[in-house]
């Protein structure tokens, strides 16, 4: 299958390698910055473009991998081209493209990424929709050369997966951003905290994160959080530690 990719950031980047490693040719990658097109385009043996304009118009799918602020400024400005286009974003509509396109979809990878960091795609969660049952079709057909795990879901649901991963994800990353701040004013490694991080990462995989929950909130442990609190000098962090131990302790 002929493909051309969209943007050339984290996403489109472990995209654009795993369907070409599964064989698909990358034909084109287009970015703003022909810099990050051509370190993209290299990886995949694609052609590099900044304009869209340049775009090849008879490739087999479109992947739209830009920011989400930006998506609905680059359909509009697309040339019409062949195949279906579809995007990889986990809380925007696949109508965006229907003033467009007939054919059109989205193929959402659950799963956070980081450029310089590889993946196996072949266990990360692929979510599709399509405009048409024939699209649909297409589309799972061709996330299943990367992933077992390919599941058909509606827009309105996707959404709410998303708002899900943003807190099981980007939150609790934060999270271990503030810890690691914590430790580093008393010059503790962020290591010391890696056993438990991984525990407690074990324990949902064996049990709902609500039988998982320990710690003083759960126990209510009052004298406990006081002295947390008294510790905590930073008064958004002394806010957020409250308002998270009184959503334990209310569940």
């Amino acid at each position: 299958m002929k493909i051309v990719f969209l943007g050339s950031g984290n996403v489109a980047t472990h995209l654009a390698k795993a369907l070409h490693a599964a064989g698909h040719r990358i034909i084109q990658v287009f970015s703003r910055s022909q810099e990050n097109a051509t370190l993209l385009a290299d990886k995949v043996g694609a052609e590099a473009v900044s304009r869209l304009h340049l775009i090849n118009t008879e490739a087999d799918l479109y992947l739209f991998s830009v920011k989400d602020d930006a998506l609905q400024e680059v359909i509009l400005q697309m040339p019409q081209t062949k195949g279906v286009w579809a995007h990889t974003a986990g809380s925007l509509p696949m109508t965006l493209f229907s003033s467009r396109k007939e054919e059109y979809g989205v193929i959402y990878p659950l799963q956070t990424f980081g450029k310089n960091r590889e993946l196996n795609f072949i266990d990360i969660p692929l979510f599709i929709e399509g405009s048409t049952p024939a699209t649909v079709l297409f589309l799972e057909n061709l996330a299943r050369y990367i992933s077992r795990e390919v599941h058909q879901l509606p827009g309105e649901k996707r959404r709410y997966l998303h708002l899900a991963a943003v807190f099981a994800c980007n939150f609790v990353n934060h999270m271990y951003t503030l810890s690691s701040d914590i430790l580093l004013k008393e010059d503790i490694p962020f290591a010391m905290l890696r056993p438990l991080i991984a525990e407690t990462m074990a324990k949902v995989t064996v049990m709902t994160p609500r039988e998982a929950q320990t710690g003083p909130a759960v126990r209510n442990d009052e004298e406990v959080m006081r002295n947390h609190l008294e510790l905590i000098t930073h008064p958004q962090l002394k806010e957020l530690y409250t308002l998270i131990s009184k959503s334990i302790s209310s569940l």
